[in-house]
């Protein structure tokens, strides 16, 4: 049996592969959420991957949960409602947790359809690419949708569940960019190469500070902020980047 995601490296970008197209890349199943936290831990302890893409085999991105277990009577219900409640806190709510604390900056490439948890998925990720897609959103998109696309929008998207093409998708600024299908991939590594080229601690420590700034005061973030500008100034790359400009030539971070 294939792994539920596949993991790939090519010097600092990694590339994550939802490999479950026979289910559509449903994301509610016990493995499938194991395999997305665990990656998002390898991520973190590698300071070697800079960026990450996420992406889906075969022609969807990600259905969300898994509808004909809904359909046969399975999936989160769990008889008792306090069982269901536990089977979504232990089980796909994992995920938004994981992504949370993810350091590495993320790019999902949005191969095909997005639908409910799929749509938050995406919205988990910093930035999205799409080629084909429609986008419906799920529960966790009550937290995420509206800190990409703004209240009404989502407000919208969730009223009336309608789905999303790619050029909307653009126009809302739930993606940053739409390419043609055969293009997807090389435009997320395109992209994925530009963030990598930056200093490696300063990228993931900036990625915390805009986390955090969606829910904390000001005064929290500065302090924030100046805790980690401390750290960012004593690293090697902090000393390139000072030289690289007073000498006018491009830098190169190595990461120390």
């Amino acid at each position: 049996m294939d792994a539920p995601l596949d993991y790939a490296q090519d010097g600092a970008i990694v590339t994550l592969t939802l490999n479950a197209p026979d289910i559509r890349n449903a994301i509610s199943g016990s493995e499938m959420i194991d395999a997305l936290e665990a990656a998002c831990a390898r991520l973190n302890a590698d300071m070697g991957a800079r960026v990450a893409i996420l992406t889906g085999a075969g022609s969807a991105f990600s259905s969300g949960g898994n509808v004909k277990k809904m359909h046969e009577g399975g999936g989160l219900a769990g008889g008792l409602p306090a069982q269901t409640r536990r089977n979504y806190k232990l089980g796909i709510q994992r995920i938004p947790l994981a992504f949370d604390r993810l350091e590495v900056p993320i790019i999902a490439a949005v191969n095909g359809p997005a639908i409910g948890a799929g749509c938050d998925l995406a919205c988990m990720c910093d930035l999205r690419i799409a080629a084909k897609l429609g986008i419906i959103p799920g529960d966790g998109g009550a937290w995420l949708l509206p800190r990409a696309v703004g209240y009404a929008k989502a407000c919208e998207m969730a009223f009336t569940g309608d789905m999303l093409s790619a050029a909307e998708a653009l126009a809302c600024g739930l993606v940053s960019k739409v390419v043609p299908d055969a293009e997807l991939m090389a435009e997320a590594r395109k992209l994925a190469a530009r963030i990598a080229a930056n200093p490696p601690h300063a990228v993931r420590m900036t990625k915390r500070l805009l986390r955090e700034g969606q829910h904390v005061q000001l005064a929290t973030l500065l302090e924030l902020s100046a805790a980690m500008q401390s750290l960012a100034h004593a690293t090697a790359d902090h000393k390139e980047a000072v030289a690289a400009f007073v000498e006018k030539r491009k830098p190169e971070f190595g990461g120390a």
